[in-house]
């Protein structure tokens, strides 16, 4: 059977997202170039991308529903089914996977109960792997809703979402402060963060990653880290063990069948 078009908003969400929707067309000179942060846009209305999301995108910027999912399937930011309040992300690409994110990720599993792209019954976590979270420097990293949770370890890792599920706060290494997934989503499309201090604390490059910036200008940097795994390395300290795809491989979404990445709707949704 043919599938019935997706429901509309109702008329008081429809007139408020419209609103919101006419503010970041104006930004753009054609206004399909607004499909992005729309998208962002119906993302905080739900938590993730729904058919009638797409559907309403469609219709504010005269695109065929086709055109809108093929632009909602194709980048993993976008949500094709409900999820938590924080999207718990463990990078596990070669570098945080050898330094421990393989195990990391792997233990989180058992430790929340969930799979791979999965939320808690509670609906305040989903956990995910990620390729890579572009903070190579402060390996292995666990983002919570795009903001830094360096240098972790498999307990730090754990008590990082114990602590969000008890609705504590939480500080990020680098960054802003937290939101919830849905005020995230509405930040992304483009709306200003109302949050006292949010804007001041939001740059994200730390020490290790400007040590390169500070060479070239001249400046004197600390002296080197020896890594316990190099000649120099203090014979009496045993190197530390970390688990990887490397040397003792992990289950994660690539090798996982039960868990696959990729989009998790049904066909034609």
């Amino acid at each position: 059977m043919p599938e019935l078009p997706a429901p509309d908003y109702p008329a008081e969400v429809r007139t408020r997202l419209e609103e919101d929707a006419r503010e970041v067309i104006a930004r753009y000179p054609d206004s399909r170039s607004a499909l992005l942060p729309l998208l962002h846009l119906v993302q905080s209305e739900e938590g993730h991308v729904t058919r009638t999301g797409m559907r309403f995108c469609a219709e504010v910027l005269g695109l065929t529903t086709a055109e809108v999912t093929a632009v909602a399937t194709f980048y993993t930011m976008y949500r094709r089914k409900p999820s938590g309040d924080y999207q718990v992300g463990v990078c596990t690409n070669t570098l945080c996977a050898v330094m421990g994110g393989d195990e990391i990720f792997e233990e989180l599993q058992s430790h929340l109960g969930v799979g791979n792209g999965e939320t808690t019954e509670d609906g305040k976590v989903t956990l995910e792997h990620i390729e890579c979270n572009a903070a190579c420097d402060y390996a292995p990293v666990v983002m919570v809703n795009w903001e830094f949770f360096d240098n972790q370890t498999v307990e730090s890792a754990k008590a990082l979402v114990d602590e969000l599920r008890a609705g504590r706060t939480v500080e990020p290494t680098r960054g802003a402060p937290l939101c919830t997934y849905k005020e995230t989503a509405r930040i992304l499309a483009g709306f200003p963060d109302a949050r006292p201090g949010a804007v001041e604390a939001g740059g994200s490059a730390g020490p290790a990653s400007l040590v390169g910036l500070r060479l070239a200008k001249g400046e004197v940097t600390p002296g080197r880290v020896v890594s316990p795994r190099s000649a120099d390395a203090p014979q009496d300290e045993a190197p530390p063990t970390h688990p990887s795809s490397h040397d003792a491989p992990q289950r994660t979404s690539a090798s996982d069948p039960h868990h696959p990445a990729g989009p998790v709707a049904e066909e034609g949704e």
